[in-house]
């Protein structure tokens, strides 16, 4: 009969959340989507998003990290394991995959479109334009989107470069101003200067 090791636990649809501290590395085994979700403050419980509450100095070989450089490490902790886990999934370098990438940049592309359709009217008509189309005028102008630039931003540039595709400008705002009577007089003027 062949004896199999039963304290090996095989780790699966792994995210490994690293962070550098007094020259050593220190690894978590979390859940993919997970991470994320924990940092945005959607995920409030700990246990569906770590994979062990160990800390590891190398995830994929099982390396476990040494009780010493913990405690050395993270002095204000007392080197227990859970607290080093909450410090390194909130300031730790996340992995991220090819099709979570790719996924992050079709939301932020539809994002800007959105944000540009809100803010933009047809110069001709003064109407809305639909989200469809200024998405394809985007990519006829190879407009890129930029992950580490928040959507606004990249919205008003990109506004810039559809005027020459298409025919849009900024919508006007309405603003309604409430004033006392007594006001009424010095409230216009300044309204017309």
């Amino acid at each position: 009969m062949i004896k199999t090791p039963t304290n090996q636990k095989l780790l699966t649809n792994v995210a490994v959340v690293r962070m550098k501290k007094c020259g050593k590395r220190f690894e978590i085994a979390c859940y993919k989507n997970k991470v994320l979700s924990w940092r945005e403050g959607v995920e409030k419980d700990l246990d569906e998003v770590l994979q062990s509450h160990t800390v590891f100095t190398n995830v994929s070989k099982g390396e476990v990290a040494k009780k010493a450089d913990l405690v050395k490490c993270f002095e204000d902790t007392k080197g227990d394991q859970t607290e080093i886990c909450k410090i390194i999934l909130a300031k730790g370098d996340l992995q991220v995959s090819d099709k979570e990438r790719q996924a992050q940049a079709e939301a932020m592309f539809k994002d800007i479109a959105t944000i540009v359709s809100d803010k933009c009217v047809n110069a001709d008509t003064k109407r809305p334009i639909p989200v469809s189309i200024i998405e394809k005028a985007m990519k006829e102008c190879h407009i890129a989107v930029k992950p580490n630039k928040n959507s606004k931003q990249q919205a008003l540039e990109t506004i810039g470069k559809l005027k020459e595709v298409l025919s849009l400008q900024r919508a006007q705002m309405r603003i309604k101003v409430v004033t006392p009577v007594k006001m009424l007089n010095k409230v216009r003027k300044l309204l017309t200067k």
